[in-house]
């Protein structure tokens, strides 16, 4: 309706003329507080895209240290990042271009929320993640460090410590399991081409896929160099 009122009083040629201008009009210098702001989302946005996370949703508060007034100016301020490792607690600078002055720091509250791995149940420490322990919710993981996004992922692993129901799974609480425990009893493997010899042997240290522990052969009594291949068992270390 605007256009077309513009046209009949102006004519196209006052139209176009007007058209120009309002394409020619430089875009308005953004605040230090909408800088930073900016700022402090990207740095969210590249977090969520570094740790995978499904449907991140970023929202800051951004206000300056102390109670001075931030400046405007006159060209788009600079800014530097001061502190970004937790979302909820961020610190950034910004300062005019081209004068010469103190910077302006500001604390920014960031809140980061996505889908995440949560424990669907109680799941104690050592026992290995089934798809039916995890689900999937929308979790504030703004001051949660590296949060699992696929079940996938950690379906397989062990929690290092109790999961109770509701908990975001991180990655640095758990690891592979436990799949031979010390005392136990376990499947010696020795292979050679078409050739395959078991032996009972007891482990004499826990240990994880791909470990070398210290296995005693029931039968001989003698210890050797054993590399953990699948729960309860081992095949001797020196085996290509």
């Amino acid at each position: 309706m605007l256009l077309l009122c513009l046209s009949r009083k102006w004519g196209s040629a006052g139209l176009l003329a007007y058209a120009a201008t309002v394409a020619a009009a430089p875009a308005a210098v953004p605040t230090m507080e909408a800088a930073v702001a900016e700022a402090a989302r990207e740095a969210l946005q590249q977090q969520a895209e570094r740790d995978g996370l499904l449907a991140p949703d970023i929202e800051v508060s951004v206000s300056p240290v102390g109670t001075k007034e931030a400046p405007r100016c006159a060209q788009a301020p600079l800014v530097e990042t001061m502190e970004n490792r937790f979302a909820s607690r961020m610190r950034f600078s910004a300062r005019c271009p081209g004068v010469d002055g103190s910077r302006t720091v500001f604390t920014v509250r960031g809140t980061l929320s996505a889908e995440v791995v949560v424990a669907a149940a109680t799941v104690p420490s050592g026992k290995p993640l089934a798809a039916s322990d995890l689900t999937l919710d929308r979790r504030d993981i703004s001051s949660v460090p590296d949060p699992m996004s696929s079940i996938d992922e950690a379906t397989g692993q062990a929690p290092m410590r109790p999961l109770r129901p509701g908990q975001v799974l991180q990655k640095r609480l758990l690891a592979a399991p436990v799949l031979v425990k010390r005392g136990e009893v376990v499947v010696i493997e020795a292979r050679s081409g078409p050739i395959q010899v078991t032996a009972s042997g007891e482990a004499l240290e826990p240990g994880r896929q791909g470990d070398v522990v210290r296995v005693r052969n029931v039968n001989t009594g003698k210890i050797i160099r054993a590399r953990v291949v699948d729960t309860g068992t081992v095949q001797p270390a020196d085996m290509p």
